[in-house]
């Protein structure tokens, strides 16, 4: 019996175990994949803090991490087009293919989803089986920690491309990597003028770093009145990261009558908002999940090979063995995307 290292929730609380395992046995329809490098997600920090949302969401134990790159080391009998030492990531959202939603090019919205690292077994491991229709393929030669970071990059190209972003203003309230990859591919698309919030002062200086013209201190800073003098107008665009209800007021406040935002930060409660400055203002709004499967994958693959630069958004590197100094620095926000390496 082969036995590998996996970090793994075992119990209701903080904290996670790092522990051993049985090396996964695949399916016919399946591949082994060898992880070389696992990124924490927002969510892996929710589960290591266990909020309500974990408590009602896992059944344990369960292997956590969905954001990775690796090798390819074994591939089941029914899998065509896949081999083994290919560097492969994967779409981590697994679909019925049966429902309204994925018969019309909507899985990404599928009524009986399952996640990885959520409902079934994840990627902070030294090893996991993933269906190989949700393998996606990487480059030769490419790097394995930009590749471990495209499940959330392609978020970040969901809320983003919704928009034309040529040659308009666009204001990014949220500069955790999400926001931080917004403002790289508004950047590349040839936005205007970039306004990025925040209320922590580490995470402003990476939005600059990555192209933001304007840089807001949420907690302090009148974000209306920054669009304002930058744009004579207000903004075209609202990439809303944050899923803080201060920056959504002041995000919706600043846009200019007709402008468009994409919420895709998440809120830990109800909101409220001002539903009458939307009607009389013309404002759309877009809530985006996940990616679309995947046509949001060719896109992003396309701005990479274009030249989009996202390294900047990868901070810091952490052996498995230091998931817990990891995820300390993920909760005190000074890191842009923090990575695991097995």
């Amino acid at each position: 019996m082969a036995l590998m290292r996996a970090l793994q929730k075992r119990a209701a609380g903080p904290g996670l175990e790092l522990c051993e395992v049985e090396v996964p046995k695949i399916r016919p329809d399946q591949v082994l994949v060898k992880i070389e490098v696992a990124a924490i997600c927002g969510t892996d920090l929710h589960i290591y803090n266990w909020d309500a949302w974990s408590a009602n969401r896992l059944r344990l134990p369960v292997t956590i991490g969905h954001e990775f790159a690796g090798r390819i080391v074994e591939v089941g009998e029914n899998v065509t087009g896949l081999s083994e030492g290919m560097l492969v990531t994967a779409e981590g959202h697994f679909t019925c293919g049966r429902c309204y939603y994925c018969r019309t090019g909507q899985g990404h919205i599928c009524d009986d989803v399952k996640i990885l690292g959520v409902d079934i077994d994840g990627i902070f491991a030294e090893y996991a089986a993933i269906d190989a229709e949700n393998i996606w393929p990487l480059p030769d030669g490419f790097d394995p920690a930009v590749g471990a970071v495209h499940d959330p990059l392609g978020n970040a190209v969901h809320a983003a491309y919704v928009h034309g972003l040529t040659g308009k203003n666009v204001i990014v309230t949220g500069c955790g990597p999400i926001g931080l990859f917004c403002i790289a591919l508004a950047r590349q698309a040839g936005a205007r003028t970039i306004i990025a919030s925040d209320m922590n002062e580490y995470r402003r200086n990476l939005a600059k770093e990555l192209g933001a013209d304007y840089v807001v201190n949420g907690g302090a800073d009148d974000l209306k009145s920054v669009v304002r003098r930058a744009t004579g107008i207000g903004a075209d665009v609202l990439l809303e990261m944050s899923g803080s209800r201060q920056a959504l007021a002041s995000g919706l406040g600043a846009l200019r009558k007709g402008g468009a935002a994409s919420l895709l930060g998440i809120f830990s409660d109800n909101v409220s908002m001002d539903l009458d400055a939307v009607i009389f203002n013309q404002l759309t709004l877009h809530g985006i999940n996940g990616r679309r499967m995947y046509d949001t994958w060719f896109q992003m693959q396309a701005a990479l090979e274009a030249g989009l630069d996202i390294t900047p958004v990868i901070t810091h590197k952490f052996k498995f063995e230091e998931y817990e100094e990891a995820m300390a620095l993920l909760n005190s926000g000074r890191c842009g995307k923090v990575l695991l390496i097995p």
